[in-house]
């Protein structure tokens, strides 16, 4: 039987899936849209890296297939593939092993269905699948890791990820278990890093030899300790960029024989022996380390929960990179690390300065450490003190995430409280960060950056506010009520497009339509009325929504044999479409007469 809290949870969740169904902004299936639901909350978190809803089954020869979602990194070399059992029961019930054993099976014969050729065999119609399809069989002798990942709102208990080695051409199939218990923990309780689980006993047979180096008083526990340098690889293998969530750096390659990354690929295959003595080694911290004695009074580590690399990714992604490209024997191989535990309940602010602290040789700015920005405290402060044109309410900008649902928890211990925040702040009106980096970067006509992915986007969007303001930027009211009416205009369109139903690459077709919009007109239009009636007229309406048919249409016309998602992401896509010829329409809509009145005036 679930817990009080997880049991809340779980009808908070189906209520938010059938709300959505109600109001005629999701799908028509409760599974889809609650794959929707899930996927955008778990691709804000990072928990997921750009996920994208894609709902196609089928049968292909004797084998029959089902995925809800995808995603493709950059890099190309792994694939994640969603698959969903929704069971729509209250309270949440055990899933059985048969129900897990067809739906993971039935996403890995997509994958093999699609090497094989499925793009030829697949209606015409569902663009986007055929375009996946076809993608992988392209890819396919690439793709070094298929993940799999089955969500759930049924009871998968909270297990790290399956192992199934090789699939197909050597391909290896890792599982992971998204059931309720899991989505409340990572989504519910805030619990960001909680899934990355090693077991060290496992996973090398024996436990880590270490050093206790912090004092019986410090608010931390640190160790030192010589990991192998194998379990390092496997450990990104299987959870890849998200074990760099605070890492700040990503893997630059090993270009250049006097690069960094090139000197580390060469000690590994010619010198690895000299490894622990050439390298400076990692700095990691963990939310739980179990720490036993080996019955010799030395220290040992058991297993590490939430673990993140901060620093030393370019050290561990050369090891996974030189095992896997360069077929480098990793056996004998140690790295020199810290491993920190931080106590106390501000864990993310110390894990941020353990980072910057870290990283400092390279320069890294505080700017790269989001949450606790000034700039992200100041839009804060501005939603909090904000009130809309009737003093009756606000918007609510999650700067932590889980503050809103935190926020709304404290309110529901007294009746007037819920009533209150539901009235002040309801979650039609909440905004996270990567809400914030997309409004702003698709109305500063960079709709192939917000392609990219909120995560993705909302790096590009910090380091440009870092180039942009080299000594910090403090919005105030007025930049704060012109935000406010861009997400209003984004959320009309998102409305609008939605509604229309496009076969695919809808997320595309509204950052586009918003950009044109905004280059269209200048990149001016009257942010106060919108602020003031906290809506668009019914023209600009009319007038999105009619674009939004062009954009659909000139997205599929120039990306030609490519993938419209992936040309999407391409700032020759977004230089092609602002050549579309839309006019804006006379009369001109309320908003849009603001830029005539500033001619007339000079």
């Amino acid at each position: 039987m679930p817990d009080e809290a997880l049991l809340n949870y779980a009808r908070d969740l189906a209520a938010e899936v059938e709300e959505a169904i109600q109001g005629g902004d999701g799908g028509v299936y409760s599974e889809e849209e609650f794959t929707r639901l899930v996927l955008d909350k778990l691709g804000d978190d990072g928990a997921l890296d750009n996920p994208i809803l894609l709902y196609q089954e089928g049968a292909f020869g004797h084998s029959k297939y089902k995925i809800t979602g995808y995603s493709i990194p950059d890099t190309e070399d792994r694939l994640l593939l969603v698959t969903t059992v929704h069971t729509g029961e209250l309270p949440s019930r055990d899933l059985t092993h048969e129900e897990v054993k067809t739906a993971v099976a039935r996403a890995a014969n997509f994958y093999k269905c699609s090497c094989d050729g499925l793009h030829a065999r697949i209606d015409p119609s569902n663009t986007e699948a055929s375009d996946l399809a076809r993608r992988i069989s392209e890819i396919h002798d690439r793709i070094e890791v298929l993940r799999i990942v089955l969500l759930s709102d049924g009871l998968l208990g909270l297990r790290p990820p399956l192992d199934i080695k090789d699939i197909k051409d050597g391909t290896r199939v890792l599982v992971d278990l998204y059931g309720i218990e899991r989505l409340h923990r990572l989504l519910g309780e805030g619990l960001t890093r909680d899934d990355i689980s090693v077991d060290v006993v496992r996973e090398t047979g024996a436990a880590l030899p270490c050093l206790k180096a912090s004092g019986a008083k410090a608010d931390y526990d640190a160790y030192m300790a010589a990991i192998p340098a194998a379990l390092l690889a496997d450990v990104y293998e299987r959870y890849g960029a998200r074990l760099l969530e605070l890492n700040v750096r990503a893997f630059l390659g090993v270009g250049g024989r006097k690069s960094v990354n090139a000197g580390l690929r060469h000690t590994i295959i010619e010198e690895p022996s000299r490894f622990l003595a050439y390298n400076n080694g990692i700095v990691a911290t963990a939310d739980e380390i179990d720490v036993a004695s080996d019955g010799c009074g030395n220290l040992t580590i058991r297993s590490l929960k939430g673990l993140q690399i901060v620093n030393g990714g370019q050290t561990t992604a050369s090891l996974h990179r030189a095992r896997r490209k360069d077929k480098a024997n990793l056996r004998g191989i140690a790295v020199p690390a810290k491993i920190i535990k931080v106590k106390g309940e501000n864990l993310d602010a110390m894990m941020a300065a353990v980072s910057r602290s870290a990283n400092s040789q390279n320069a890294i700015q505080p700017a790269d450490f989001s949450a606790n920005h000034p700039f992200h405290v100041a839009v804060e402060s501005l939603a909090n003190n904000t009130w809309l044109p009737d003093q009756r309410g606000r918007w609510f900008y999650e700067r932590a995430r889980g503050s809103y649902g935190a926020s709304e928890f404290k309110a529901s211990l007294k009746a007037a409280e819920r009533r209150r925040f539901a009235s002040e702040t309801p979650k039609e009106r909440r905004l996270s960060k990567t809400d914030l980096a997309k409004y702003l970067n698709v109305w500063d006509q960079l709709p192939h950056h917000v392609s990219f992915g909120n995560q993705k986007n909302f790096e590009f969007f910090m380091q440009s506010l870092k180039e942009q303001y080299p000594g910090g930027f403090v919005p105030d009211e007025e930049w704060y009520r012109a935000f406010i009416a861009k997400a209003i205009v984004f959320r009309t369109t998102q409305t609008l497009v939605k509604a229309r139903k496009f076969s695919a690459y809808q997320a595309n077709i509204i950052a586009y339509t918003v950009a044109l919009l905004s280059w269209k007109s200048g990149g001016r239009i009257d942010f106060e009325r919108v602020w003031s009636q906290q809506a668009v007229s019914k023209e600009l309406r009319a007038m999105l929504d009619a674009w939004a048919v062009e954009v659909d249409k000139e997205l599929r016309r120039t990306a030609a044999s490519r993938t419209v998602s992936e040309w999407a992401k391409k700032t020759e896509c977004w230089e092609a479409l602002s050549d579309l010829p839309l006019e804006l329409p006379e009369p001109l809509s309320i908003e849009l007469q603001v830029e005539r009145a500033r001619n007339v005036a000079s």
